[in-house]
């Protein structure tokens, strides 16, 4: 109801029971198109993602869940826990690898002893088959185990280029924090920006129309009624 309807209302001028009626009209018009408008969606194909972002509440409610600063807190913090999980694991992984090349590089020098031994056999009595056989095994035993060795060697090399790119995570998070380093300066910068001398409880109510004002909703029938009540007790 606009300014002129109401002044036209506080004369005499309007009906109220028919202006309720019409508005009541109206809502039920409104109602009805709305209706009418659903049951032809009904059977229309609706996207699951775009029904979901239409029935959220926007903007969000500002609960833990949906706190910006409050989630990355929450990734930066995990993203540590769980990066040092990973390079735990990866040390792990490292020390045994080099462990098992220090055994292996033992078992190779008692290798090449045999080697060296049954050499020296064979060249002394090259009769004997047995001191051949023996020295071609431990040859055989003496390649494979320089070929386990390098294939540790290669594994240690690769898990330390994990370490190096897993520094990035490290990078990423301190980029993560640094944006929330200046989220937080803004936000206390914009609070004390719009810091007023009167607290919020002591300052008086928005006023709902001024005139000038243009729309179709500007005073609802419960404000009218309400304001009639005020001009009546007085």
């Amino acid at each position: 109801m606009t300014q002129e309807e109401l002044d036209a209302l506080m004369s005499g001028g309007i009906d109220m029971d028919d202006e309720v009626s019409e508005e009541a009209s109206a809502e039920e018009s409104v109602a009805d198109d709305a209706a009418e408008v659903a049951e032809e969606t009904t059977d229309e194909e609706v996207d699951p993602l775009t029904a979901s972002i239409e029935a959220a509440e926007l903007p969000l409610p500002a609960t833990n869940e949906n706190k910006m600063v409050h989630q990355l807190d929450d990734v930066t913090k995990e993203s540590e826990e769980k990066a040092t999980e990973i390079f735990d694991i990866i040390e792990g992984i490292s020390s045994d690898l080099m462990e098992k090349e220090e055994t292996l590089n033992d078992i190779l020098k008692a290798l090449n002893a045999n080697v060296d031994l049954f050499g020296t056999l064979t060249t002394k009595f090259p009769d004997i088959e047995t001191f051949q056989t023996q020295l071609k095994i431990n040859e055989d035993a003496v390649e494979k185990t320089n070929e386990v060795i390098e294939s540790l060697q290669n594994s240690g090399d690769a898990i330390m280029n994990v370490m190096d790119i897993m520094q990035y995570q490290d990078i990423h998070r301190q980029k993560i924090e640094r944006v929330v380093n200046v989220m937080r300066s803004l936000s206390r910068y914009m609070s004390t920006l719009f810091e007023g001398k009167i607290e919020d409880e002591k300052r008086v109510s928005s006023a709902k129309h001024i005139e000038g004002d243009t729309g179709n909703d500007v005073a609802s029938t419960d404000d009218i009624e309400a304001l009639l009540e005020q001009f009546g007790n007085k």
